[in-house]
Parts: structure tokens; C-alpha cells; sequence
């Protein structure tokens, strides 16, 4: 019985990661990675702002994943080992509608700021870092007050255009991506756009520093670079110096 333990917790690895590559993960890199290898692979999927406050409270797992900020601190705090960091992805902010729903004109600041607010719920979250970076842009221009706002503290936006809550829906593109039943009007225009960098880390002292090292590997592989690309990712593989 002991045996089978330590077998079983030296297969498992634990990975606390930004919810913006799940489809990336689930629907690419994961299935190879555990076809490949003898390892198994749990999550904990939350923003990054709510992964650095259960990191800042003590909660740890074999390998981290999250925005290139948060990972700075991170290392400087000394609680990932910076050899093993790597640039995996960058995540757009984008509008998605219910599947079958029109497509509002978002292709200038204007036409973005007109469909916001015509819009008869605009669905976005308040704890991820697209939501809080979403309410100053809305204060910005002008519509904090004029918006028909349907918040959720965490998770996919997009489950409120589903449930008809909203028609709009406000994330990364990676984000709403995770969501049947809904479509990509597209990107924030560029001159509101926020790209969002993401990287993986082993933290220090894992459980399973060989399956970890195994599976930093699968996220910097060929797979894993059509993987992020399928999933509205931008993949920084191919781009050392992004």
C-alpha cells in the first residue's frame, strides 16, 4: 500500500495556472503530455491575482503558470526557480456574442465605445487582471455610468451570454474561447488593446521536480506552440525575444 502511495504522488504533478491558456492546456498540451509520459496532471485554475493572493497565503504545486508580472515577483520573492522560467503565450483582450448573435462594429475606439454602451448587458469580471484593466478603460472613456454592467468576481465571462444575462461579453480572446456557445466578435482596437504575457515556472522545492521539469518542457514543444495558436493564444515560442 505504501509502495503504490509513493508511486502515485511521484506520477502526479500539481499545477497552479491563469485560467487564459485552459483550452490551450485541455484541449492540446495535456492530453500529449499524459499520453506520452507517465505522469498525471491536477490544476488550480484561477486569474492570476487570485493565484498570487493563494501563493501570498501559502498554497503551492509542482509548477506555476501565470502573467509575466506576477512571475517577476515571484522570482524575486524566491519562491520559483528562475532557471526553469519560460515564455509560453500572450492573450488579447477581445468581445465575444452569443453564438448566432450580430456583430457589433468594435474596429475603432468609437465604434467600441458605441457598442459598449447600446449593449443591454456587458458581462466582464472584476478579479482577473482583463476586468480591472476593463473598469479603468470604461472610466476612460467616458461609459462607467452608461454601462449596463453584469460582473462576476472570477471565471468566464462568457457563461452570462449563454445564461442571456448579457451580449456582451468582455475577456482574453483565450477566455471566451473556453465557452460553447458563443463567438468571437473580435480584438479590442488596438489603441485600447492589452496583450498580456505568460509564463511557467517550477516553484521551489516541488513534489515532483522530475515530472515538473517534464511537463515545463511539453509547454515550450511544437505541440504546445499549435496548441496556444488554436486557442486565440499568440505563441511566443518562436519569439525568444517577446
Amino acid at each position: 500500500m505504501t509502495s503504490r502511495l509513493v508511486e502515485k504522488q511521484r506520477r502526479h504533478v500539481a499545477v497552479m495556472s491563469a485560467i487564459a491558456v485552459k483550452v490551450a492546456f485541455e484541449r492540446g498540451i495535456v492530453p500529449a503530455f499524459e499520453a506520452s509520459t507517465d505522469f498525471d496532471l491536477s490544476f488550480v485554475w484561477q486569474p492570476t491575482t487570485v493565484l498570487m493572493r493563494q501563493i501570498g497565503e501559502g498554497d503551492r504545486a509542482d509548477v506555476v503558470v501565470a502573467i509575466d508580472d506576477s512571475m517577476d515577483r515571484l522570482a524575486s520573492d524566491r519562491i520559483i526557480e528562475p532557471r526553469t522560467r519560460a515564455k509560453i503565450a500572450r492573450a488579447s483582450l477581445g468581445v465575444a456574442v452569443r453564438k448566432g448573435a450580430p456583430h457589433p462594429d468594435i474596429s475603432t475606439v468609437e465604434a467600441f465605445r458605441d457598442a459598449l454602451v447600446n449593449a443591454k448587458g456587458v458581462a466582464y469580471s472584476t478579479g482577473g487582471a482583463s476586468g480591472i484593466y476593463f473598469t479603468g478603460l470604461i472610466s476612460r472613456l467616458g461609459v462607467s455610468d452608461k454601462l449596463a454592467a453584469v460582473t462576476i468576481p472570477a471565471g468566464f465571462t462568457a457563461e452570462k451570454l449563454v445564461t442571456g444575462e448579457a451580449d456582451l461579453a468582455i475577456q482574453q480572446m483565450s477566455e471566451l474561447i473556453s465557452v460553447p456557445g458563443v463567438e468571437i466578435v473580435g480584438p479590442f482596437p488596438d489603441e485600447v488593446q492589452l496583450a498580456t504575457n505568460f509564463s511557467a515556472a517550477m516553484f521551489k522545492g516541488p513534489r515532483n521536480e522530475g515530472g515538473a521539469a517534464a511537463f515545463l518542457q511539453a509547454l515550450v514543444s511544437k505541440t504546445a506552440h499549435e496548441a496556444y495558436e488554436a486557442a486565440g493564444l499568440v505563441s511566443r515560442l518562436n519569439h525568444p525575444a517577446s
